[in-house]
């Protein structure tokens, strides 16, 4: 994740020492208002400068995903933006609001205004933005009031992905509510310098997307669909592997990458690794899921043979192209899906590169092992299977020992967040060079 973080932190610097071109924190004489003045403007550019990008980032563009590697790093970072948004909108709110308030209490003492005669300086423009301001502010502070809602619903997991879906849509439309707010209380003379000329194009690219998430077009031109034709139920696994055949207008895919099913309307879509080879002969696709919430657990009832689904994507760049003489992949309860794609597409294309899959469950299913293993046969890899309630936990350290190699090996991880985190870090601590593990961030939210 180092190149998203660099982003991000790139992104915020740049947009500060843009603003810091056409303002300061530190005024003089420097005084509570004096600072307050300008840490509104700075925390409001902050907060939509990062909020128009996270829009932007929801669009899902395509020709994004290889320089952030992968739409789940893209959501990851989208996930960070929301997140700063939230911090700094607040800070703003407080010190606009705030400062109000401890006025009204009696707390500060407002200091004294100027003796006017501005207004007849004022350009058109300016003027007619300056009408506004008081519509502005009331705009606003309600829709940041809204948005805050959606966003720690957002960041609350308990909360149904069904409803996050839905209620996460209604950011779209208040965000253009707070570029109203912006373009109206935005210093002016911003919009003739570099900070300026960066919000209008952040803004303009915000708004945009958000027309396109208010038209439910996001993702239209990648959308497609199947029609179920088998399903296989592993009822001790609680998994499920249904079986697509594809129409024409499916692109084909790489063995790792992902796609979004909808199988309800009401429900929405659905993130779910594709399990499968592409073959244009017989246009096939395979999705494994798991039982981990009510839509999952519904699909076995849900889902019939003849039913024709929507597919969007692909999506994703884990893709296991590297450079190192090796690889060993990690994989944790259903995590296995990419390395089972992967493997089909060995069987019919064989590699050079040996390969090690661990594998970590902690159910196991004689119907389900025995494919496993006929996938590992076939595409010439060593299988490490770890049924944690016999063999205990997977680890670094059993990593090591298994394949003395290993620092030669690439690493390709995907399973439980924290797994992955801790095994990356084990690894790094140990001298291995962090940009060569791979780790599938699958949370779209």
């Amino acid at each position: 994740m180092k190149h998203i973080k660099t982003l991000f932190v790139a992104f915020l610097a740049v947009l500060t020492l843009a603003w810091l071109m056409a303002d300061t924190l530190w005024p003089e004489p420097l005084s509570y208002f004096s600072f307050r003045a300008g840490f509104v403007q700075y925390s409001g550019v902050i907060a939509m400068a990062v909020m128009s990008l996270a829009m932007i980032l929801a669009l899902r563009p395509k020709w994004l995903e290889p320089h952030l590697r992968g739409l789940d790093k893209m959501y990851r970072l989208h996930k960070w933006l929301g997140i700063t948004a939230l911090v700094m909108a607040a800070l703003h709110w407080w010190w606009a609001k705030g400062t109000k308030w401890m006025v009204g209490w009696g707390w500060l003492d407002r200091p004294a205004r100027g003796s006017g005669g501005m207004q007849e300086t004022l350009g058109a423009l300016e003027a007619a933005l300056r009408s506004q301001r008081g519509l502005a502010e009331s705009v606003g502070e309600w829709a940041f009031y809204a948005i805050v809602v959606l966003i720690v619903l957002a960041l609350v997991k308990r909360f149904p992905y069904r409803l996050f879906a839905k209620t996460h849509k209604l950011i779209a439309p208040l965000y253009l509510l707070m570029v109203f707010h912006t373009v109206v209380l935005m210093k002016f003379d911003y919009w003739t310098q570099p900070v300026g000329w960066l919000m209008g194009l952040l803004l303009v690219g915000g708004c945009i997307s958000a027309c396109y998430s208010i038209a439910g077009r996001i993702g239209s031109v990648r959308r497609t669909s199947g029609r179920v034709e088998s399903l296989t139920h592993y009822p001790s696994l609680k998994v499920l592997e249904t079986t697509l055949v594809m129409d024409n207008l499916w692109p084909g895919h790489t063995a790792g990458q992902f796609a979004f099913v909808t199988s309800d309307s009401k429900e929405g879509a659905h993130p779910f690794t594709i399990a499968s080879s592409w073959n244009s002969n017989d246009r096939r696709i395979v999705f494994i899921t798991k039982a981990l919430g009510d839509y999952t657990s519904r699909l076995p009832e849900e889902l019939q043979e003849g039913k024709t689904i929507q597919v969007e994507g692909p999506y994703g760049c884990f893709d296991f192209r590297d450079n190192r003489p090796r690889q060993v992949w990690v994989s944790g309860g259903i995590g296995i899906t990419p390395f089972i794609a992967r493997m089909k597409q060995l069987s019919a294309e064989p590699g050079e590169k040996p390969i090690d899959l661990f594998h970590a469950t902690a159910d196991m299913d004689q119907a389900a092992l025995d494919k496993l293993t006929s996938d590992v046969a076939a595409a010439g890899i060593r299988l490490h299977l770890l049924i944690s309630p016999r063999d205990g936990r997977l680890d670094a350290e059993k990593i090591r020992s298994s394949v003395p190699q290993w620092q030669q090996a690439s690493f390709w991880f995907c399973g439980p967040v924290a797994f992955g985190k801790q095994l990356r870090q084990d690894l790094v601590a140990e001298g291995y060079p962090a940009g060569q593990f791979h780790q599938e961030l699958f949370q779209m939210r």
